[in-house]
Order: structure tokens, then sequence, then C-alpha cells
């Protein structure tokens, strides 16, 4: 299913073409399993592919995102993260832990419910958000 996805998307000029896999959890072990194979079958559809590897963690789980974060990690190298849910009660105090935790980059975090809720990543303004809140 990707390989054609990826495959229709180019031959319709699209770019980026975003490949969704939710609904997996870190302690499914074929669940995980299956996301090498959909990377591979990416990269033999498209040169290079996938170029980006970003794993949505909701905010609102606090440390098991850590946990989350680590068990991605190993099963497919990983490029960011999105943090969603920082709309409600959860602060997104894990961030600093899921950063040294895995080393990656903090790319969006989510805001709310619309497309234009996600926002690129501040440090400073996440830092200055946590404490006013």
């Amino acid at each position: 299913m990707v390989f054609d996805a990826i495959q229709s998307g180019r031959a319709r000029g699209r770019d980026p073409i975003l490949v969704d896999t939710a609904g997996r959890l870190h302690t499914r072990a074929n669940l995980m399993s299956e996301l090498d194979k959909i990377r591979r079958v990416a990269a033999r559809a498209a040169d290079g592919a996938p170029h980006d590897v970003l794993l949505v963690l909701d905010a609102t789980v606090g440390q098991n995102a850590v946990a989350q974060a680590r068990e991605f990690a190993a099963a497919v190298p990983l490029t960011g993260l999105v943090i969603t849910k920082l709309d409600g009660t959860a602060k997104g105090g894990s961030v600093v832990a899921l950063r040294r935790a895995v080393s990656l980059p903090i790319r969006f975090l989510g805001t709310g419910e619309g497309i234009d809720d996600l926002e690129p990543f501040d440090p400073g303004a996440h830092a200055r958000r946590l404490v006013r809140d």
C-alpha cells in the first residue's frame, strides 16, 4: 500500500507524500516490526525515502512518552518529534526528558485541533509557557 501511495503521489506531482502509521503501540512487537517494513518499502518506491520520520506523541501521557520514544527510535530511524495535545491540562513538561532520552529535535507542538494549531517548536516560547501556566 505504501509503495502504491508513493508511486501514485509522484505520478500526480504531489510533494511531500505523507504516510501515517497511527495506532502503533510500542508494546506490540509485531506492529513495531511493520514500521521497518514500511520504511524499506518506501525506500524502494523513492530514492532516499523516507526523508523524514516524525514520531507524534500525546503530551497527556507524561513520562510514558519517554518510553514510547525510546521504543520507536529503536524500531525505526526517527528524525524528529511532534508533541500534541498541549491545549488541555498537559503542559508538556516531558519535553526536556524526551529530548534527553532520544536526542531528537522536537519539530512541532500541537496546541489545538486545527492545522493552524500545529506550530514549529520554539524552546524559549515553550519554557515561558511552562512557567506562565
